[in-house]
């Protein structure tokens, strides 16, 4: 039911203090962190400490290529967050998206899912030997073996400062924008505020669409509804293009028709090939609350823009008459 995914994420969106097993409380850096090497999705081999870490602030992730869960919506929130920080992003901020997969996930793959959504420079997504890997994640916090147990936390810290802690990409972004800037004493010493964006407000909404809230909270990072394709394709008028069991079963399970040869499942795959759409959870009700919710939303823009076009008309009219009065 849409109440258990949301609490489910809610414990996902709970800030998490986090401090490296050292003995050291403030500046592990190279003593804790490991000067490694690995490899970017450009192909190009640096130093895990050196190179990444050192006196920079980072946040960073955890992906594989192949992920049919959680991966592809954290890169999705990741994208949201990268956007609102803007070009701090690889200046005074960096990311990282380190995989848990690394046997299998090659620069190449990684560079071709960071395509799929369109990240900028400042963001770099890490592969390397498996050994070395482990070692990285195990260090980061990440020591799961299993890929489908892999966290779905990040990592925000200031090498500099020695301050690192856990949060959540499943909760509200500007609250989140706020935890990283703050990790820059020179900003978090003045008064700012986050400008409000409708689309990263993920706390529970109370309304009479029960699909919204779900919508905004594990759809918006990458589906519009009316603005255009995003990461996936914009979900205005799907209602009329689909059948109302195909969308129910492909959004509660998209893998398992992917696997069953369907063919727009098949489609949707080719086209958005690195940005896959993932299994998250979501129940027969769940399903339903959605699909009505973006029943609703593509006939309000429909609407709107029917009262557009005739106001346009209206004016047309009014003007072409004045014309005419003229001659």
């Amino acid at each position: 039911m849409q109440r258990r995914i949301l609490a489910s994420l809610a414990v996902l969106a709970a800030a998490l203090v986090w401090t490296p097993n050292i003995a050291a409380a403030q500046s592990p850096g190279s003593d804790y962190f490991p000067n490694l090497p690995v490899v970017t999705q450009d192909g190009k081999t640096v130093r895990f400490y050196d190179d990444l870490i050192k006196g920079k602030i980072v946040v960073i992730s955890f992906i594989f290529t192949s992920c049919t869960d959680f991966c592809p919506l954290t890169t999705a929130r990741m994208l949201q967050v990268e956007d609102k920080l803007g070009d701090v992003v690889g200046r005074d901020i960096f990311f990282y998206s380190i995989t848990v997969d690394p046997g299998n996930d090659t620069p190449e793959k990684l560079k071709e899912y960071a395509q799929a959504y369109s990240t900028g420079p400042g963001w770099r997504f890490v592969t390397g030997k498996p050994e070395d890997i482990r070692i990285i994640l195990a260090k980061l916090g990440e020591r799961r073996r299993k890929l489908t147990e892999h966290r779905n936390d990040i990592v925000i810290g200031n090498d500099a400062t020695g301050e690192w802690s856990k949060d959540s990409l499943f909760g509200n972004l500007d609250r989140l924008v706020m935890v990283i800037r703050a990790m820059d004493p020179a900003w978090r010493d003045q008064v700012r505020t986050v400008p409000h964006d409708d689309a990263s407000n993920t706390g529970l909404v109370f309304t009479d669409q029960p699909g919204q809230s779900l919508f905004k909270k594990i759809c918006a990072p990458c589906h519009t509804i009316g603005v255009g394709d995003r990461v996936g394709p914009d979900l205005q008028g799907v209602t009329a293009r689909r059948e109302r069991s195909w969308l129910s079963s492909y959004i509660r399970n998209p893998h398992k028709m992917r696997a069953q040869n369907d063919p727009t499942a098949l489609a949707l795959a080719a086209k958005y090939k690195s940005a896959r759409m993932p299994i998250l959870g979501i129940t027969e009700t769940d399903a339903a609350d959605l699909i009505g919710y973006l029943q609703s939303e593509t006939t309000r823009l429909s609407e709107a823009k029917k009262n557009a076009d005739a106001a346009a008309g209206v004016q047309g009219h009014h003007h072409h008459g004045h014309e005419h009065h003229k001659h």
